[in-house]
């Protein structure tokens, strides 16, 4: 059997230089400023997408990849990879429909084609390099040479064995998202609370615990960690911000105090996910070191 193709959407955060390494296919997602579109990791950095999100009065919008533009992208990669399986990763569902034009451009496109093509598409239940660790995983089995099922199983596995809070550093984004109400932000602003979030097994957003002041809510982050793995000591770790790099390197200084860290990735988090938690969010992602 030939060697997989691992497709990701760009919601992954993957950093580039892992994207090159693997070969992954990145699909972008779209976003829009007023009347001014972008592409994802295209034609926007993440470094100018909060620059312009903290100008801004409005958030901006975003729109989820269209099951057309993804019959586009599987029938040009079925045709440059002929006889290799595709696997298609993607954000969770419960946060974005893209999971879903995924299948519908899969079941589209054998449709037009009268045959079934071979083609994976699995939801990751998470965002951001949560499930990004996923689709780097996939994509290294995949040069190894291993199956489809073998990855998928291996991809399954480690949803279920990653750890991850996010530490969002303002709750105006989250106000203007309508996660929370106005009169909730202000109050939490002038406490100085910071929210600690995570991800459920359904792939849905929730609020974990509220703390006062960025150093408790820190120490408190490394405490969910303690205490979702108990005794184990090694772990990979993924430290991902939105332009608070001091941010990242004291989660990851407060880590070696109570882990082995094996693999360490840094990267930032983009535009998508980034409009909703905003700029000083820093989203840590554990996962048992094999």
């Amino acid at each position: 059997m030939n060697q997989a193709v691992i497709i990701a959407d760009s919601t992954s955060d993957i950093p580039q230089e892992t994207v090159s390494e693997y070969g992954i296919h990145i699909v972008p997602m779209r976003l829009a400023f007023g009347d001014q579109s972008y592409l994802e990791g295209i034609d926007i950095t993440a470094e100018e997408f909060y620059d312009k999100l903290t100008k801004s009065k409005d958030l901006p919008t975003t729109s989820q990849t269209s099951p057309s533009q993804y019959v586009e992208v599987y029938r040009n990669l079925l045709a440059a990879y002929p006889g290799s399986p595709i696997i298609s990763i993607h954000i969770s569902s419960g946060m974005s429909g893209t999971y879903q034009s995924a299948v519908l451009a899969k079941e589209m496109l054998e449709e037009e084609l009268g045959h079934p093509v071979d083609v994976t598409v699995i939801d990751s239940l998470c965002a951001t390099y949560g499930f990004g660790l996923q689709v780097v995983h996939a994509a290294r089995m995949a040069k190894q040479g291993a199956s489809v099922e073998e990855i998928q199983a291996e991809v399954e596995r480690l949803g279920k064995a990653r750890r991850l809070y996010f530490l969002v550093d303002s709750l105006e984004y989250l106000q203007k998202g309508g996660r929370i109400g106005k009169a909730a932000a202000i109050l939490g602003t002038l406490l100085n609370i910071k929210p600690i979030l995570s991800v459920d097994q359904e792939g849905v957003i929730y609020a974990v615990d509220k703390v006062r002041g960025r150093k408790k809510a820190v120490s408190r982050v490394i405490e969910l960690f303690v205490n979702d793995f108990g005794g184990v000591k090694d772990i990979n770790v993924a430290v991902c911000d939105c332009v608070n790099p001091e941010g990242s390197e004291e989660i990851l200084e407060m880590l070696r105090q109570h882990f082995t860290l094996h693999e360490i990735v840094r990267t930032s988090i983009g535009a998508v996910v980034g409009t909703h938690v905003g700029p000083g969010t820093v989203a840590t992602f554990i996962w048992p070191a094999k």
